[in-house]
């Protein structure tokens, strides 16, 4: 296994899923935090030669004016996430990283997100989408050199962007190029700009979220054509990951599901930007599509994400499903998920930084369709089903320590 110094570029740096992402690297590779929720750290996976946790430092982009200290704070304060000795054994760690951070891009991201944006990052507004490539891209590229870094994945873990009706879904990459280059900002959320500017640069480029990112046959081609991996959306943590394994459950005992109702809250950041029917409207399709896929029909669905700010960064996932049994009985399940958001999230984007490092490592690129267990949206093709998509992860490992 190598010991080159591998870059891991947040977008949306300074969020909460960024922050507990930055406090579980550090404590790792300070050796004070345990690998419990880690994919990677399972036997299947450890036999891989992947990555050491000490090999990877963090830089990013972020629209707010803030640090991973303060960040963290508000996550302990409100939340009681993390432990306060915890804390402080990583606080000089984070401090470091704070330095890399640089200020990140508005274009296409929305009214609700544009509010949080601090002086820097205002001060870039009106930016063609070319320039905006081009510092971001220099960005990654000074950190990269100042760093030593072998390679630089980078993960998009901002708030979600509201759905962009655009044309772009159908352009190849010469079209969207050039209609970038003559300014036109229209065609490509924010997620996308920062996806084209880690391709020019050849980093590999993971998308945790609902938001459009390298969703797009111009960036696939782009990919390519830079010999990029890249890989998303959604991140499939909590209510939706119960689904995906429930559902099948239903289908193989030919029990008719008539109806699945989802009632989501929470109250962190992202909670308050999906309190906009704009931006919510993209993670409600990203949550509700995958019944259908699995049971091979449509229900009658129902899911409502809702802010509340007392929560903090714990969401309550309430469902109730209603089905049809023998001789048409009618029947019900339901389940409560509570959990704390950050911590959900921040062990699966760790475990896909070093998936994809190590994919890197083996000289591949495109869509990694392989690691569709991750998401609730996963672009390329892939299986529905929980268990059959992690039976795919299974055999890649296969195939890769095969190959050592």
């Amino acid at each position: 296994m190598s010991q080159e110094r591998i870059g891991l570029w947040l977008i949306g740096a300074w969020g909460g899923v960024s922050t507990t992402v930055a406090v579980g690297l550090a404590g790792l590779q300070a050796g004070v935090a345990p690998e419990t929720a880690l994919v990677t750290s399972l036997p299947k996976f450890s036999r891989l030669k992947m990555a050491d946790w000490s090999q990877f430092v963090i830089g990013g982009h972020e629209i707010r004016e803030t640090n991973y200290a303060a960040e963290a704070e508000v996550l302990y304060q409100n939340s009681r996430v993390f432990d306060r000795d915890l804390l402080n054994a990583v606080a000089p760690r984070l401090a470091e990283w704070d330095k890399n951070i640089r200020p990140g891009t508005l274009i296409n991201v929305g009214s609700t997100i544009e509010k949080f944006a601090g002086p820097k990052t205002l001060a870039t507004r009106g930016e063609k989408p070319a320039a905006a490539i081009k510092r971001i891209r220099t960005d990654i590229e000074e950190f990269k050199k100042a760093n030593d870094c072998a390679h630089v994945i980078v993960l998009y873990l901002s708030s979600t962007e509201p759905p962009l009706e655009s044309d772009a879904s159908s352009w190849d990459w010469a079209k969207l190029s050039a209609t970038l280059a003559s300014g036109d900002s229209s065609p490509v959320p924010a997620s996308t700009i920062y996806a084209i500017a880690a391709f020019e640069l050849g980093c590999s480029f993971v998308n945790f979220t609902p938001s459009v990112g390298s969703n797009l046959p111009a960036l696939a081609e782009f990919a390519l054509k830079q010999k990029c991996l890249h890989v998303g959306r959604d991140g499939k943590t909590g209510e939706t990951l119960m689904k995906a394994v429930l559902a099948p459950m239903f289908a193989a005992r030919n029990l008719k599901v008539m109806s699945w109702v989802g009632h989501n809250i929470f109250g962190n950041m992202d909670g308050k930007v999906l309190d906009d029917p704009i931006n919510k409207a993209n993670k409600v399709r990203s949550k509700d599509h995958l019944l259908t896929e699995i049971l091979g029909y449509k229900p009658q669905t129902l899911v409502s994400i809702e802010y509340i700010e007392s929560m903090g960064d714990w969401k309550t996932a309430w469902d109730h499903i209603h089905f049809e049994g023998f001789l048409g009985t009618k029947m019900s399940l339901q389940f409560t998920w509570q959990g704390c958001d950050s911590l959900l999230a921040a062990p699966l984007a760790l475990d896909l930084v070093r998936l994809t490092e190590r994919e890197h490592r083996r000289g591949k690129s495109g869509v990694m369709n392989h690691l569709a267990a991750f998401f609730k949206s996963p672009m390329g093709p892939h299986e529905p089903e929980f268990a059959k998509q992690f039976i795919v992860l299974e055999k890649w490992a296969d195939e890769v320590a095969a190959q050592q």
